[in-house]
């Protein structure tokens, strides 16, 4: 088995996760097994030495929102406030694909970026977009099917058409074609939806390469979600 290689020390020196101000003094307010959890992984985000840079007043409400919401602020987003334009557009890009209205249903789009990750074996976005596919459908054994193999889960005709599609995307984008566009349309997907089934895919191809670049940690509490 491959053994994860020690980072140089002063990495571990200056790449501490600091929690938000808000996420401080939540974590001091309550004894919440999640915020305990939040605080007590909060080192060595990325194996690289960027410090973070002040927070932008839109983005420190982020942050408190995050917490409010969540209990943490996810690390990929800590991961990027070395640069207040670059966590603004990631941000914005995740709210728009993740959570703005579309056809495609919260689940199905998490669905789409756990069976990308999991083609590229990404260990952040495999971790926290597979407590949240185990959230939005209540079966933890979806979640762990969707980073397995989706291959191998009892899925409609629909979603196993907009996965074969988006693995396809991910492994082989140059093959893609009208014949694959068609089995989408026939499984009962428009135009729009098809945008938005290749827009998901291609954000998390994004996001796995820069996570796994920079050997992105997940916040531990994602491993007990919705067991």
């Amino acid at each position: 088995m491959a053994t994860r290689k020690s980072r140089p020390k002063n990495n571990a020196v200056r790449r501490k996760r600091s929690l938000s101000a808000a996420a401080k003094e939540s974590a001091a307010r309550s004894g919440d097994d999640r915020q305990s959890a939040a605080a007590g992984d909060d080192i060595d985000i990325i194996a690289l030495d960027l410090d973070q840079a002040p927070l932008s007043d839109a983005m420190a409400a982020y942050f408190r929102k995050c917490d409010e919401k969540l209990g943490f602020v996810p690390n990929v987003l800590k991961a990027y406030a070395f640069d207040m334009a670059k966590l603004e557009a990631f941000a914005a890009m995740y709210n728009d694909l993740m959570l703005a209205p579309s056809r495609l249903s919260k689940l199905e789009r998490e669905m789409i970026a756990v069976a990308v990750s999991s083609e590229n074996r990404c260990y952040y976005c495999l971790t926290a977009h597979g407590a949240a596919v185990r959230q939005l459908s209540g079966d933890p054994v979806l979640g762990e099917l969707m980073v397995m193999n989706y291959r191998a889960a009892r899925l409609s005709k629909r979603q196993r058409a907009m996965l074969d599609f988006a693995v396809k995307l991910t492994a082989e984008p140059w093959a893609v074609e009208e014949e694959d566009r068609e089995r989408l349309r026939k499984a009962g997907f428009s135009a729009r939806d098809i945008w938005d089934i290749a827009a998901v895919t291609g954000f998390f191809n994004m996001s796995n390469r820069v996570a796994s670049a920079a050997d992105m940690r997940p916040n531990t509490v994602y491993h007990k979600q919705a067991r």
